[in-house]
């Protein structure tokens, strides 16, 4: 490495394995590297499910194994009226929203960056399974996944421009999550087995309808089913998902007089909200129609390259954990699009986001707002 190609790096160090590593790689290649820990969260900060305190010791201890600085940046009056007042508006609109997505986009790569930026850093870097390259033939940045397929979090990244990308490293995107642990236990870092954090970072492990409870009143209603049978009340519509199978209170239902069949048992999912009824709707078995769809449509696009891909032939994903779907692309303008695909998607959920591939490289994406059978 040139003297020019070494930088000022400020890494996010949230207490985790893989920003630890982050900061170890970076330092490794001979950079100047600056540790930040990011609280995001403030209210009830002390209880048995928010973590930020332990994360900042944690954080703190690696900052000292690997002996560098580390600052502790309070960063929640922007978390919450940037991501957590739209998860909210989202929610008690009916639909789903990712607020990891959010996060991303406002917090760590916008109030994160420009501190960092401020701090006089060349790029910041994070802990996160991504990676960055620049297209020798058009001079653009482009976001690709990891390479670990199993931890892939370019999904939760797509909506990063090409400022944001151009001042960004992802050291572990190159490497395995084994590797990662193994090169944590090598150089002894504190954190080496620490389990991976789950959930959304505000709400932690805790159970969520309870959570969504302080901040959305209940507006209870009726649950049909398909055929428009009553099978019991919701609480409000904003507590259910798309697809959700569990806590929605309901056993079968049975004909009377009709004779016990296979389909006497099979698992409600959530199908439908509507909104103008407060009705909730449900459907018997994984794949009703109801819950299968070929087309969506999504708004609030966002594109790595600043501009809506030109090829058609692309593949999505309408949720994180899912294989890249095959689908047909059209640009409704710059802000919004239709897929089409060739299989038909499951549970499908307006607030989600629908991200398009083109192989390893992710373009960017959008909001669903509706998807149709």
């Amino acid at each position: 490495m040139t003297a020019s190609s070494k930088h000022r790096v400020v890494v996010g160090l949230s207490g985790g394995v893989d920003s630890a590593v982050t900061a170890h790689l970076l330092k490794q290649q001979g950079h100047e590297v600056v540790g930040i820990f990011m609280k995001n969260w403030e209210d009830d900060d002390d209880s048995e499910y928010c973590s930020s305190n332990i994360d900042f010791v944690d954080a703190a201890a690696v900052a000292d194994v690997i002996g560098i600085e580390i600052e502790h940046v309070n960063f929640a009056a922007d978390y919450k009226d940037r991501v957590f007042a739209e998860f909210l508006r989202e929610y008690q609109a009916g639909r789903t929203p990712n607020p990891d997505v959010l996060c991303n986009a406002e917090i760590k790569f916008k109030a994160f960056l420009d501190h960092a930026m401020r701090l006089g850093a060349g790029k910041v870097a994070t802990g996160h399974y991504a990676r960055v390259r620049q297209n020798p033939q058009t001079g653009l940045f482009e976001l690709l996944k990891g390479l670990d397929p199993a931890k892939d979090q370019s999904y939760f990244l797509h909506r990063l421009n090409q400022a944001q990308l151009s001042k960004t490293l992802f050291p572990v995107g190159e490497l395995h999550k084994t590797e990662v642990r193994r090169i944590a236990e090598e150089i002894r870092l504190p954190n080496a087995k620490k389990k991976d954090s789950t959930g959304i970072c505000f709400i932690g492990e805790r159970p969520f309808r309870e959570f969504l409870n302080r901040y959305i009143s209940r507006e209870p209603g009726p649950i049909l089913d398909d055929r428009g049978r009553t099978l019991g009340q919701h609480m409000g519509l904003s507590f259910y998902t798309l697809g959700q199978r569990q806590g929605l209170g309901i056993g079968g239902v049975k004909e009377k007089g009709a004779q016990r069949g296979a389909g006497d048992h099979a698992p409600w999912f959530v199908a439908r909200k509507e909104l103008e009824t407060n009705t909730l709707r449900v459907v018997q078995g994984h794949d009703h129609p109801w819950l299968l769809s070929h087309t969506l449509v999504a708004g609030d696009a966002s594109w790595v390259a600043g501009m809506p891909p030109a090829v058609t032939a692309l593949a999505a994903k309408t949720r994180y954990r899912q294989q890249d779907a095959a689908c047909t692309f059209g640009a409704h303008g710059a802000k919004a699009f239709a897929l089409r695909f060739s299989e038909a998607q499951w549970a499908v959920t307006p607030g989600q986001s629908a991200v398009l591939y083109d192989g390893e490289v992710c373009l960017g994406g959008g909001v669903i707002a509706s998807a149709d059978a």
